[in-house]
């Protein structure tokens, strides 16, 4: 075969075999393809698009391109998440252990933070001591005796995808819907999952402004993820302000150790935890329905079963074995603490999410560049919702910075991101907004 071939037959409007994407993934793999080569099929694809029947060839190429995780000596339902992210969405701190707790087996595999939205990976850098990278036989053993394990991508998982991903950065053609479903789920389905549930935001802090957007996105991911022989569903969930009252990385820590203990539990953020979890559970047929994995997220959280193995989960990794009875004595303390109160008081009608993980960014709590090193002790608390009061005793939030200055320049921020104004012009929202489900 001739790459130039397959080039010139996409930019066409043609399809390709599963053959043919099979060799042009071989070859993003050994690099017997040209960066010039791979750029010009990324931009065919852009504009030709692919096929379902295509796409899931292109994951399933991208998947088997390294290492397929075999968890067949687990006599569990191995299950995860994805989330398309977000600002404070920490729901997978929360989500792993308690899907471990109901009887999962969760081998979570999570990125680092991305643009305005926040990492996974970045918040537990925040735990001293946390391996974010254990080698193969740690994270088996954690998956297979707590339950779960949240670690980051390794080399060997689906390497046809960081090359490609990495080309497709500086062409032009990272906003391919196909493109983005199989970088997506090639990196799943290499954890040799048994089912998944995807958390699909909509909003001005996703990276899928409208609901329509997010919509079609999720029923590509759906589709090609079914298709690819993994169960799979997804929820479309709101993120037009931050999920949890918390946006940065030891501050959302904490906020996931608090709503673990119970001491406090922000509302939106619980809805969609147990959501996601009650559709996991589902899929991996540890509940009966929706209702009945709900019940079961609530008394994991609701008993102390969640926490006790994100404790145990922490402490396996190499994180303190007391970490969820002392946070405090753990995580990271900005030096400046500063209240943040609007110009006017009022009622909170909206927020620029986005405008949110911008400050957080800017505060040292994300990468500007590739090799920029995260301050964890910096964020934001107390970060007021939609339909909040605020006023001079009231604030928008807590910035939590390295100096007065920076504290000062995220306060400037956070004001810019409110439109404060009465209570009659608060739009009344679901967090969930719709579910996605393969066709029948």
């Amino acid at each position: 075969m001739l790459a130039q071939e397959l080039i010139r037959r996409k930019r066409d409007g043609g399809t390709l075999s599963k053959e043919e994407i099979a060799f042009f993934v071989k070859g993003l793999t050994d690099r017997s393809v040209s960066n010039e080569q791979v750029s010009a099929l990324a931009m065919a694809i852009f504009f030709k698009g692919l096929t379902l029947e295509e796409r899931v060839a292109l994951t399933l190429a991208m998947r088997d391109s390294g290492t397929v995780l075999d968890w067949s000596d687990i006599d569990a339902p191995v299950l995860d998440k994805h989330s398309t992210g977000g600002v404070g969405d920490n729901v997978s701190l929360m989500l792993a252990p308690a899907l471990a707790a109901c009887g999962a087996a969760v081998p979570m595999i999570s990125g680092r933070g991305l643009g305005h939205t926040g990492g996974t990976l970045d918040k537990f850098d925040s735990i001293p001591g946390y391996t974010t990278k254990p080698d193969n036989a740690l994270f088996r053993k954690v998956v297979r005796e707590v339950g779960c394990a949240i670690i980051g991508q390794t080399a060997d998982l689906a390497p046809a995808d960081q090359r490609f991903y990495g080309i497709r950065d500086v062409t032009g053609t990272v906003e391919s819907l196909d493109l983005i479903t199989a970088s997506i789920l090639s990196k799943k389905l290499a954890a040799g999952l048994g089912g998944l549930v995807l958390d699909v935001k909509w909003g001005s802090g996703a990276f899928m402004a409208t609901l329509e957007e997010a919509s079609a996105l999720a029923e590509s991911l759906v589709r090609v993820a079914n298709g690819a022989g993994c169960p799979t569903t997804a929820l479309l969930t709101d993120m037009n302000e931050p999920l949890a009252s918390a946006a940065g990385n030891a501050v959302e820590v904490r906020n996931a150790v608090d709503f673990l203990t119970g001491k406090e539990i922000d509302n939106r953020l619980f809805d969609v935890t147990v959501a996601l979890g009650a559709e996991a559970l589902v899929t991996g047929g540890l509940a009966t329905d929706a209702e009945d994995g709900a019940d079961r997220m609530r008394e994991a959280f609701d008993s102390g079963a969640a926490a006790e193995r994100f404790a145990k989960m922490v402490s396996a990794l190499g994180g303190p074995a007391d970490f969820v009875e002392r946070p405090e004595a753990y995580l990271a303390a900005a030096p400046v603490e500063r209240a943040i109160y609007p110009e006017s008081p009022g009622t909170v009608v909206a927020v620029d999410a986005r405008a949110i993980g911008v400050a957080v960014v800017e505060l040292g709590g994300g990468r500007r560049t590739f090799d920029d090193v995260i301050d964890p002790s910096v964020g934001l608390t107390h970060i007021a919702g939609i339909g909040h009061s605020v006023d001079s005793d009231a604030p928008l939030a807590i910035v939590h910075a390295a100096s007065e200055a920076a504290a000062a320049r995220a306060a400037d921020s956070v004001r810019a991101a409110y439109r404060i104004g009465g209570a009659a012009e608060v739009e009344d929202r679901p967090v969930i907004a719709r579910r996605i489900a393969a066709p029948a």
